[in-house]
């Protein structure tokens, strides 16, 4: 049985000097991100429009950006819906971010301002005072990847990882949902706030490398037992 469609979050901002096509492009991913859509969701551009309370051109052209990424494809003639990524390309996924990730740790290292790595232990401490709500988890553990790619001071790295966090969106429930989660994270979490607070590059790129591999064997645990 189709799910029911969707729904994104609120109306577009008008302004800023975005133009409403990217506007809308950007409100989609950000609801994928945010789990509004999960993989086999419809999206049809009359009902994303009425949402959106803008004109059907501008979702036409986001859609077919989304479709042009990858992430949406066509549901026989009955709009799009969003994909569902087989096992090979969650492999390939989690290879990518867990260099991406060590990569952003061992510059943040570099280059964390004593603000900086502040932050990232309010976002962790924020973390662990949420433990029974796994959704608002995943928030936090994004704000804190977000947070460590910023602090690497490297800008074609914070935009891949930014593209990656849209095909992450598509994997469905977060690995918080695994029993003990939530735990292992935070003492991975902080460890590697540790190796960046020492400025020891190494040891903070082989931590999240190896926080990544940790992802990785959660979700396939979730993938199983679809």
């Amino acid at each position: 049985m189709a799910r029911r469609p969707a729904k994104t979050g609120g109306t577009i901002a008008r302004g800023g000097g975005i133009a409403l096509g990217e506007a809308v492009f950007r409100s989609l991913c950000e609801a994928l991100q945010a789990g509004s859509y999960r993989a086999g969701d419809r999206l049809r551009e009359e009902e994303v429009a009425q949402r959106l309370k803008v004109s059907r051109t501008p979702v036409r052209e986001a859609l077919g950006r989304l479709a042009a990424r990858g992430f949406v494809e066509p549901a026989g003639g009955r709009g799009l819906i969003v994909r569902n990524l087989d096992i090979s390309e969650v492999l390939e996924l989690y290879a990518m971010r867990e260099i991406m990730e060590g990569a952003a740790a061992r510059l943040a290292a570099e280059h964390a301002s004593a603000t900086e790595i502040d932050a990232l232990r309010d976002i962790e401490q924020a973390f662990v005072e949420v433990e029974s709500d796994a959704a608002e988890m995943a928030r936090l553990n994004r704000a804190f990847h977000e947070a460590i790619c910023r602090a690497a001071r490297n800008r074609y790295l914070d935009n891949a990882s930014r593209e990656l966090q849209d095909w992450i969106a598509l994997l469905g429930p977060t690995t918080f949902t695994v029993v003990g989660r939530p735990s292992t994270s935070h003492g991975e979490h902080r460890a590697i706030i540790d190796a960046i607070a020492a400025r020891d590059g190494d040891r903070a790129e082989q931590l999240a490398r190896a926080h990544i591999r940790e992802a990785l064997r959660c979700r396939l645990k979730l993938l199983q037992k679809q």
